[in-house]
Order: structure tokens, then C-alpha cells, then sequence
């Protein structure tokens, strides 16, 4: 069955470091976008990063550019979120979603949480 696995969430001080990792399996990976998403308490679900089928397009929202980078590693089915001088406003819960490619069929993981406090 389909399975998308978030890891690499916990709490770090502001101006650090984190990577987020999410495993695929149960589905052709190279088939589909891959995106990154987060909820603080109390918000909307919005989009953080996303990553094309093939790797050769990223997109970012403007609150992270500069700061995360979406990649993803074929051989692995995983994709990664390395993010740097992580704010206070970071703090969220962290999903990893699968977009098929022409098709629109999409999974979500079940998230990963992500809180930056001193």
C-alpha cells in the first residue's frame, strides 16, 4: 500500500538546523511532484516547497527562500527539506505530499512536528 513516512522533526533553537526526510513507497515515485507542507496551530495547511517528478524544478514559498531546500533521491524514494536559520515561525507540523504526474491523484503523510523555541 501507499506509504509516505516523515522523519527528522524535533525541537531546535532558533537559527538552527533541520532536515525533514520522507520516504515513499507503494507507487512509482518518479511519477509523481513531490511537495512539502505545514500547519501551525490554528492555520491553514500551506505549501512550503515543492519538487517535480524528475528534480529539475523546485518551488518555494516566499517565507523560506533562501532558508529550505527541497531535493529527493530516486535511489532512495525519499525526499528530503533541509532547512537553515529556522525562526520561531517555522514551528509547525510538516507533510510530506505525492502528486501524480497528469492525474492529479495525490497521498499525504501523516506528518512530522517541527518546533523552534529558545
Amino acid at each position: 500500500q501507499v506509504q509516505l513516512v516523515e522523519s527528522g522533526g524535533g525541537l531546535v533553537q532558533p537559527g538552527g538546523s533541520l532536515r525533514l526526510s520522507c520516504a515513499a513507497s507503494g507507487f512509482t515515485f518518479s511519477n509523481y511532484h513531490m511537495s512539502w507542507y505545514r500547519q501551525a496551530p490554528g492555520k491553514e495547511r500551506e505549501l512550503v516547497a515543492t519538487i517535480s517528478n524528475n528534480g529539475g524544478s523546485t518551488d518555494y514559498a516566499d517565507s523560506v527562500k533562501g532558508r529550505f531546500t527541497i531535493s529527493r533521491d530516486h535511489a532512495k524514494n525519499t525526499v528530503y527539506l533541509q532547512m537553515n536559520s529556522l525562526k520561531a515561525e517555522d514551528t509547525a507540523v510538516y507533510y510530506c505530499k505525492a502528486v501524480r504526474i497528469g492525474l492529479g491523484a495525490f497521498y499525504w503523510g501523516q506528518g512530522t512536528q517541527v518546533t523552534i523555541s529558545s
